[in-house]
């Protein structure tokens, strides 16, 4: 039966000698309470004072930790920076959580890194699966797992870091860490195997303005466009060849390969001899 917010109304109601008064109870902790009432006196009457506003946020940054600053600054009338100093002056006294509750009620990581690793491990073990789906199961955005998809297309690691190491077990009864870790050096290694997506390289060299601004940069772009388009719909060709053309287009296209590995294999004596020359 205590006042939550309309103290004052209370106590007017009383004055005119109002038996009864209309109310609206509320079922919670004290803690609960006491965010309530935070809330609403910052939204109407008197407006707290700056004491108040951050005795307030010292009390709700200990009671619901897992607020995130932004959410605690909206209730208590703070700043998200003035939160975010209280937060680190008591972080002595504060259970530490891998996750906050935002203004939007929506739960979001502290460290994403964690989380985009399990992302790939998703991705790795079913291609298929849709972007709101691996960010579902690894507890990210869908806009990380798209950027993790992007990454490891691009032949990177799903992070430009790695996760935190892992306690090994015994140290603290935790033997949770070790498939972890192991996951990690199997994502590593299929970053570093597994070749880089074409499409995705091509769009980098159509961006390069030194390739774009020359006739024969142009005239290699568009041989590799046209490669690009044979790589993407080569069962569509395969179905377009007739029984009694078979052997010839086999004959070109490995031609054709056999000319491009010559290509590649020449610009890369190319570039190790120019990375030689730097070196030394």
């Amino acid at each position: 039966m205590r006042v939550v917010d309309g103290i004052h109304r209370l106590l007017a109601a009383l004055i005119r000698g109002q038996a009864t008064i209309d109310v609206e109870f509320f079922d919670g902790t004290a803690e609960e309470a006491f965010l309530r009432a935070v809330q609403a006196n910052t939204a109407h009457g008197l407006p707290l004072s700056q004491a108040d506003r951050r005795a307030a946020a010292i009390r709700i940054v200990a009671s619901h930790p897992q607020m995130s600053d932004r959410a605690i600054a909206r209730t208590s009338g703070l700043g998200a920076k003035a939160v975010a100093a209280i937060r680190r002056r008591s972080t002595d006294i504060l259970p530490q959580l891998d996750a906050r509750v935002g203004r939007d009620g929506r739960v979001r990581p502290l460290d994403s890194v964690a989380g985009r690793w399990r992302a790939a491990e998703v991705m790795t073990e079913n291609p298929g699966a849709s972007l709101r789906e691996v960010a579902r199961i690894a507890g990210i955005s869908p806009a990380t797992a798209s950027d993790v998809r992007k990454r490891l297309q691009s032949g990177e690691l799903p992070a430009p870091i790695r996760p935190a190491a892992a306690r090994t077990p015994g140290e603290t009864g935790d033997e949770v860490a070790v498939p972890v870790q192991v996951g990690q050096r199997r994502l590593e290694r299929q970053a570093r195997l597994a070749p880089p997506d074409p499409g995705s390289l091509l769009e980098k060299l159509l961006r390069d303005p030194s390739l774009r601004l020359k006739e024969e940069g142009r005239h290699l772009l568009r041989l590799l466009q046209q490669n690009a388009i044979a790589v993407r719909e080569r069962s569509e060709l395969t179905a377009a060849v007739p029984p009694h053309c078979g052997d010839l287009v086999v004959n070109l296209a490995r031609q054709y390969a056999a000319t491009w590995l010559e290509f590649a294999q020449s610009l890369d004596e190319r570039e190790r001899s120019v990375a030689h020359r730097t070196a030394g």
